[in-house]
């Protein structure tokens, strides 16, 4: 053990100390790397109990979520990362001056209504490992400004209420916000199923009405997505996928009306080909590529390309009471228990990084409460 400040470093395989358990956080430690090939350890930190002053709440966390985010800044693919605040930005959690109910963590800082982005950018910031704000959720406690948490649907768990953060406002925002297409009876490709947020728009999608259909790399996760209520799908990875995609639209509507899209790459082009006049690609993010072809084909067509990230708190609060209203439950691919579990949790890392994982990746910050509900 080391110690610097009022923090003291442990690696995996500290032995206990010789007094009553502090208050731990999980942090990425710096060591030597460019972007891209560097991949920071994982480090694990005694912090101070904090203490609430004029208009914040203690709370206490459950569970938190990893997110592709988190994998991208162990690799410093991320901006103004921080060695010192806390990873993850999903939590679920319980706050005792709220009666010990449950609470979600709004992932995103600054940013109340405004449906064109942050009201002020400048004030923006998304919680975990990042340089603009002390906060993330692996840790035992945190200190949260009132107005930062959501009431968790009463149906979910503290694990379920985990899942749903960052990846329920990403969907929610990139489909129902952006495409203009949430509606029943519209044809909607989703693609990368498996991810947290392409699964949310799935469940989301379903609810309203919406014909949903799928991509994946992997054939049993497309018929795991069938099973959740998608219409079908297809393997991108294999020759044709869009003409069979195309027969399995409806007769009276055979197009799609829009893309969901967190890949890029050559989603325009190949989507353009059955995309209605004026349809819409909303793409959330780039995990294939940093760029976007758009052919002309896509101009001539009236392709509506828009981008999109998280959301605000109102969407949030919007994307929640859906969730309640629906009954819906967000789908765990794995769980890890207790946040000095390091092998364990670089574990559901190496699940991110090859793909393997078909919803989201939790760890059971306390165990005892994590997995039922309150």
């Amino acid at each position: 053990m080391a110690t610097f400040g009022n923090y003291s470093v442990h690696s995996k395989d500290c032995t206990p100390l010789n007094r009553p358990a502090m208050p731990q956080s999980l942090t990425i430690r710096k060591i030597e790397g460019k972007p891209g090939q560097v991949y920071y350890p994982l480090q694990l930190n005694d912090v101070p109990k904090p203490v609430p002053g004029p208009g914040e709440l203690l709370v206490k966390i459950h569970a938190a979520a990893l997110n592709h985010r988190d994998f991208f800044i162990r690799q410093h693919l991320y901006p103004g990362i921080s060695f010192t605040n806390p990873l993850l930005c999903d939590g679920c959690q319980t706050a005792s001056s709220l009666l010990n109910k449950l609470v979600i963590l709004t992932p995103c800082l600054g940013w109340e209504s405004d449906v064109d982005g942050p009201e002020d950018v400048t004030k923006y910031a998304m919680i975990g490992s990042s340089e603009r704000t002390p906060l993330g959720a692996a840790q035992d406690y945190i200190l949260v400004r009132e107005e930062e948490v959501a009431l968790c649907p009463s149906h979910l768990s503290p694990v379920e209420g985990a899942a749903l953060p960052l990846v329920g406002l990403t969907g929610w925002r990139a489909f129902v916000t952006k495409s203009g297409n949430a509606k029943a009876g519209r044809n909607i490709l989703v693609t990368g199923i498996g991810g947290g947020v392409a699964l949310q728009v799935l469940q989301i999608g379903v609810a309203m009405g919406a014909n949903i259909y799928v991509t994946s790399g992997n054939e049993a996760k497309i018929e795991k997505a069938v099973r959740l209520g998608a219409k079908g799908g297809f393997n991108y990875k294999s020759e044709g996928g869009e003409k069979k995609l195309q027969k399995m639209l409806p007769s009276g509507r055979p197009y799609l009306d829009a893309v969901i899209d967190g890949a890029g790459g050559d989603i325009v082009p190949k989507a353009s080909r059955i995309l209605k006049q004026g349809g819409v690609i909303c793409c959330y993010g780039m995990t294939v590529a940093p760029k976007l072809d758009f052919p002309m084909v896509a101009v001539l067509k009236q392709i509506d390309l828009r981008g999109s990230s998280a959301g605000s708190r109102s969407e949030l609060k919007a994307f929640l009471e859906f969730v309640g209203e629906n009954k819906i439950r967000p789908v765990i691919s794995r769980t890890v228990k207790g946040l000095d579990n390091i092998d364990a949790i670089n574990g559901l890392f190496e699940d991110m990084k090859f793909g393997k994982q078909f919803g989201k990746l939790i760890i059971e910050v306390d165990p005892t409460l994590s997995g039922a509900k309150l």
